[in-house]
Formats: structure tokens, sequence, C-alpha cells
């Protein structure tokens, strides 16, 4: 998040086992009530006993998000008044990702400003021969005003999120505004077993790249330590 907009991070679960970890690495964490039904609503009791104007919401799903991303989201959403919540996309690169029921796909206006976001591949392209629109992939972050945030669980539920299982349906089917920002950021989202496989992978490369990393650092300190005493 830009840091002067930061106020800090808090981590919101209803899992122990969770905020265990939080606590032990010293993070902030906040046990939540059980029964909420999506992130935003837990994020919203959070809300009332946390004031801010503008709350950012990380999901656990997404564990490599870019911060230049989260920057990009929260300097965009609060440099516009007529936004109640933003939040990014990328543009589709993997075809097979259309077709991909847990590959969000969003559809905005010439104002940037969502329309639709859905599971099934949109916009429909009814005449092959004409040039192909761009595809997007919803990137699921969420930078909300707090007004809205503190409404939210109020709202009613309407057809539309029932049918895709995606929360910020609500905030569109009440009539709010959702900005979303294009970004170049590439989401690995942890929606599939196959996916934590992946993001495992990665994060066992990376540990070992540190480990390597640390170990050629401290090699090559005891040589200059070495080539010293020769002096």
């Amino acid at each position: 998040m830009a840091q002067s907009l930061s106020c800090g991070v808090l981590v919101a679960t209803d899992d122990e086992r969770i905020a265990a970890e939080v606590r032990r690495f010293g993070g902030r964490v906040r046990i939540t009530r059980p029964d909420h039904p999506s992130g935003t609503d837990r994020l919203a009791e959070v809300a009332s006993a946390e004031f801010a104007h503008i709350y950012v919401n990380i999901q656990g799903d997404e564990p490599l998000i870019d911060p230049d991303a989260i920057n990009c989201a929260v300097w965009a959403t609060h440099g516009d008044e007529r936004a109640s919540l933003g939040t990014l996309k990328r543009r589709l690169e993997d075809p097979s990702d259309l077709a991909n029921p847990n590959v969000v796909k969003v559809v905005t206006n010439l104002a940037g400003d969502a329309i639709y976001f859905s599971r099934h591949p949109i916009p429909y392209v009814r005449d092959s021969g004409g040039a192909a629109p761009a595809f997007f992939k919803h990137v699921g972050l969420y930078v909300f005003r707090r007004d809205l945030l503190l409404a939210y669980p109020d709202l009613p539920v309407g057809p539309l999120e029932r049918a895709e299982c995606l929360e910020q349906l609500r905030a569109l089917e009440n009539g709010y505004r959702i900005k979303v920002i294009e970004t170049e950021y590439e989401s690995l989202g942890v929606d599939t077993p196959d996916d934590l496989e992946r993001i495992s992978r990665l994060f066992e490369a990376a540990d070992s790249k540190v480990g390597a990393d640390v170990h050629s650092r401290n090699m090559t300190s005891n040589y200059n330590l070495a080539e010293g005493s020769h002096g």
C-alpha cells in the first residue's frame, strides 16, 4: 500500500490456527465471527472497530500479490471520489483461462467502471470474422471506501451474486460504482488443489534461492576476511 496512505496491516480470520501463526511472526490479527458468507462481510466487521477512510481487502487466496498492484488500486480509488470500490483487471493471455470458471472475467465501460463480472466468457463474440475484443480477468483485490464497507453486510444479495457466487456483484446489483484499473500484475490465485501445489512449489523455489544467496554471501564474507588476515 502507498506509504502515505498506509495505517497498518491486519489479518482477519475465524480460524485460531491462522491467528496463532500470525501472532508467531508478530503480525496483528483479529478473530471474527465464523458465520460470514464472504471476505467482504468479514472485513466489514473489522471496519466497525478499526477506523480508516480506505480499506484494502487482500484475500488469502492471492498470496503472491504485487505491492505495486496494491498501490495502483489504492491511489486510483482514493483519487476518484465517485468510486465506492476499486479493483484490478489483467488482459487474458492464456486461451484456456477464458473457459475456466475459476478465472473470473470482467467487462468495463469506456470510463473504466465495471459493467459485469462473470465466471463465463464475456463478452460473447457473435461475429467470429470481426476484430476480436480484449478479454480481461479479474484480480481479486478490493479497495473499499468506509461507507460502502459498513453498509455491505446489510445490502440485499441479488440473483446475480447467488448465481455466480461472486461477492463484488452485490455492490453492482445495489447501484454502487466499481472502478477497475488495468494492471500488468500476473495473478496467481489459489482456487484449486492444483493451484495450491503450484504456489507451494514457487515458495519452495524461492526459499531455496534465498538459502543459496545467503550461503554465497557468507562464503564471500569469509573469503574477504581471509584475504584481510594476510595483510
